[in-house]
């Protein structure tokens, strides 16, 4: 039998990580590997594993048992099945139940609960994530059952109130131990803990409650959503117990890359090209934007690499803060095929001085350039 994983390198949390970090570990993996989303081969183990740590690590008393012994049965010795000695006698995690009150307070089987969240992927194109969107996504849910109204009972039937356990889900059970006769409460047997017993289930739900279905949800994309980021729709995950409220459905977006822009926090970077003669004498050259094209003015002189910047051609902050800017580089092109009357103008800027840069000369290839160039071309 292969050794159990230790619980806190299950949820990735240190081994005195609060409630909350453990909470919020077990909500951030439990979606990842829900076997409804993640179609993975193991992942449907992935997620038995994830939520056991979560039951041993989110109870106070668990936790404390779990930190002692790990996943080693104290009652082995005392009164395990098969072991030499008490045989019969509750487990010590049973004992120190009993002295301690009973492992502390209790859940209601019927009190009211969330139900489960549910994530969602969807890849979205630049142009979305950057103006936002309304749309619709189809995704398998659980529904709470028409025909039972999520009771799990056939029509004209009502779940009935368990009466080995009085509702509660548990029942008291005596126990010999080595410090004498003592008793512990455990999950009943006729209910499963649930404090209710269907005798006849629903031919719909098969006494589940709820039925799968494919729902088509309507979701606003927010301007400015980033890769990765995601988008809580309230209400739409898995239906709640006992009555209790519907969880939340969590979309992640995946944004297609442009084959223009990139976006840099909420920047746009683009990259042009120019010519010899645009980057020595200046001109203006037509840009794309996301709002359209844009005339920007590229300065007489302008080496490769230099960056021009379009203030508010960026994208609009998701928390409000403004617009990005786009910034353009541009690459100035070297000429790769002339003809010969292009070669002998550049043999006569060469010989004019306009080619090279004398040692200790103080005049800028720029100035040379922009003396000499008009007499050239």
């Amino acid at each position: 039998m292969m050794s159990k994983k230790d619980y806190y390198d299950v949820l990735g949390v240190s081994r005195g990580a609060s409630k909350d970090e453990i909470k919020k570990s077990y909500r951030k993996l439990s979606k990842q590997y829900h076997p409804d989303i993640n179609k993975e081969a193991n992942a449907a183990d992935k997620f038995k594993e994830i939520a056991e740590a979560y039951e041993t690590l989110s109870d106070d008393n668990r936790r404390a048992h779990y930190d002692q012994f790990g996943h080693t049965d104290p009652n082995q010795g005392f009164g395990g099945a098969g072991a030499g000695g008490f045989d019969g006698f509750g487990g010590f995690d049973d004992i120190l139940s009993s002295f301690f009150g009973g492992g502390g307070r209790r859940r209601d089987p019927n009190a009211p609960r969330q139900g489960q969240d549910l994530q969602y992927s969807m890849t979205i194109s630049f142009e979305d994530a950057a103006f936002g969107k309304e749309t619709t996504i189809e995704i398998p849910k659980d529904e709470t059952c028409d025909t039972c109204h999520g009771n799990g009972a056939k029509s004209g039937t009502q779940p009935e109130t368990c009466s080995h356990c009085g509702g509660t889900g548990q029942v008291l059970v005596e126990q010999n131990t080595i410090l004498g006769r003592m008793s512990t409460r455990q999950a009943c047997s006729q209910c499963s803990g649930s404090g209710k017993l269907i005798r006849e289930k629903c031919g719909t739900c098969y006494g589940r409650g709820t039925v799968r279905r494919r729902k088509k949800i309507n979701i606003k994309i927010p301007a400015g959503i980033a890769d990765g980021q995601q988008l809580r729709v309230s209400g739409q995950g898995d239906p709640g117990l006992n009555g209790g409220p519907y969880g939340d459905l969590y979309v992640e977006f995946r944004v297609k890359k442009h084959a223009f822009f990139e976006r840099v926090n909420d920047d746009i970077h683009c990259e042009i090209k120019i010519s010899f003669v645009q980057a020595a004498l200046g001109d203006e050259v037509e840009i794309d934007t996301l709002y359209g094209k844009e005339v920007m003015k590229v300065s007489a002189g302008t080496q490769s690499g230099t960056r021009f910047r379009l203030k508010n051609k960026g994208i609009k902050s998701i928390r409000g803060h403004g617009t990005g800017d786009q910034i353009v580089k541009v690459v100035v092109v070297t000429p790769t095929k002339l003809n010969e009357k292009q070669q002998d103008l550049l043999r006569q800027f060469e010989k004019s001085g306009g080619g090279r840069i004398p040692k200790g000369h103080k005049e800028s290839f720029t100035d040379k350039i922009k003396r000499n160039i008009e007499d050239i071309f």
